[in-house]
């Protein structure tokens, strides 16, 4: 039951997260058990919320009342929640158990977990590789067996990244499905909370828990409800293949090579796909991001909250902030920010068009392998790292990661992109790849 499997969890990561690194803050014991049982009982009379049992780890630049929500930054090292985010009361009432808070990138600054203030979040699967990032201890939690679901933001690729290089699925809603009070931003134009699980179907209730449109979130709708019971019924889906070289050819080749067995045994169809300008999307999503970071950090200046910010973050938070300052000053031609913003648009365009014909875009989820931890890589290889997932945030799609397969023993993760507001259908497809064992440990 709950209390069990809890004593499990919590000597789990006092035991083997020293080398991994995934969680800043684990919850006083006594606290978490005495919760647990509570939840226990109610599963006992019938009384308890859809995500009694599920013990859940979150990202910790999203607010929880009476936490240490950091940032992973040493400027709010000393913060403590004051209140919950939405998806966190959501997730509240509905009996889900708040384990602790959890490693990411600075800020949520980066794609490769290295850049947290307080050490490197460490890949579960080879200690010596990173996890990716920034929701870097969400993925590790999860595959190192920490926790059953862990909640983190998306706003380039940071969750299906880390699922990608962990083995693990993680999930970014449509923008706007998901509140995004309590957040702490990167980037207002991007961002997204959603899951990082097991399996499909934890990621698929997480959502349609903390989804729906939130008076504290302007921006934020009522999205259509999700079917739950019939994510595994197949259809005669049209599903894309993005015609793109990457880096890693063994990674394209291994995405391509299960998803037509796995189209074949299904009957769907296959349709090799191109989109116009996609090289543009990380010319055009950096500008944004530096913008909207910068704007975002002129609350931390040391006197409402922690230190300022400039004086204590890291490398790559500060490259952000100064690129951003730099980008503002512009502004007032128009060069930069409001010139990616046309071409966000355009780019939407072209994959509105593309929705037309296919249901689904499948994909790799990262172009290349993880790398070791501290090897020196140019901020161009870094940025480019994001190359497969920035498109989802740019239109404002949904899209999920799931292990699609090993090389030399490293999870590779399969993308599966879907239009506005085609959660369900992203969903159904990716159980049925998990169903039909496209999955990483089990063989076609």
């Amino acid at each position: 039951m709950v209390v069990e499997k809890l004593k499990n969890y919590l000597k789990k990561i006092k035991k083997e997260d020293k080398k991994i690194n995934s969680f800043l803050f684990v919850r006083n014991e006594k606290e978490l058990l005495k919760e647990a049982k509570i939840i226990e009982d109610k599963i006992k009379k019938r009384k308890a919320g859809r995500l009694a049992g599920y013990i859940i780890g979150v990202k910790a630049n999203i607010n929880v009342l009476g936490l240490p929500i950091s940032c992973a930054s040493k400027v709010l090292e000393d913060y403590i929640g004051t209140y919950d985010a939405t998806v966190i009361k959501k997730i509240k009432e509905e009996d889900g158990l708040i384990i602790g808070i959890l490693n990411c990138d600075e800020f949520a600054c980066g794609s490769s977990g290295e850049n947290s203030a307080f050490g490197p979040t460490h890949n579960p699967v080879n200690l010596d590789l990173i996890t990716g990032g920034s929701s870097s201890g969400a993925a590790a939690s999860v595959a190192a067996g920490f926790c059953d679901v862990a909640l983190g933001s998306d706003t380039g690729g940071s969750l299906r990244n880390p699922a990608s290089h962990c083995g693990v699925v993680g999930l970014k809603p449509s923008y706007g499905t998901v509140s995004r009070y309590g957040l702490i931003d990167l980037a207002m134009s991007f961002d997204q909370i959603g899951p990082i699980g097991k399996n499909v179907y934890d990621c698929a209730l997480i959502l349609d828990v903390i989804k729906g449109k939130d008076e504290y979130d302007s921006i934020s709708f009522q999205s259509p409800k999700l079917n739950l019971k019939d994510l595994d019924k197949n259809k005669k889906f049209v599903i894309g293949i993005l015609d793109l070289e990457i880096q890693n050819n063994e990674i394209k080749k291994l995405i391509d090579d299960r998803i037509e067995k796995i189209a074949k045994k299904n009957g769907w169809k296959l349709i090799k796909i191109k989109i116009p300008h996609i090289d543009l999307a990380v010319e055009t999503y950096y500008p944004i991001v530096y913008t909207e970071f910068f704007s975002a950090t002129r609350k931390f200046d040391g006197r409402r909250y922690g230190k300022k910010i400039e004086e204590v973050c890291g490398t790559e938070v500060l490259r952000r902030i100064l690129g951003g300052k730099e980008i503002t000053k512009s502004e007032h031609h128009g060069r930069y920010y409001h010139l990616a913003l046309r071409v966000k648009d355009f780019l939407s365009k072209e994959f509105e068009k593309v929705f037309k014909k296919v249901d689904v875009i499948v994909s790799p989820t990262v172009p290349q392998l993880p790398y070791k931890i501290g090897e020196k890589l140019s901020v161009e290889e870094i940025y480019d790292y994001d190359l497969l997932t920035i498109p989802a945030n740019l239109f404002g799609g949904c899209a999920i990661s799931i292990p699609c397969g090993e090389i030399n023993g490293i999870p590779v993760g399969m993308q599966i992109l879907g239009n506005k507001l085609d959660c369900q259908k992203v969903l159904n497809i990716a159980k049925l790849l998990e169903k039909k064992q496209i999955l990483y440990h089990n063989n076609i």
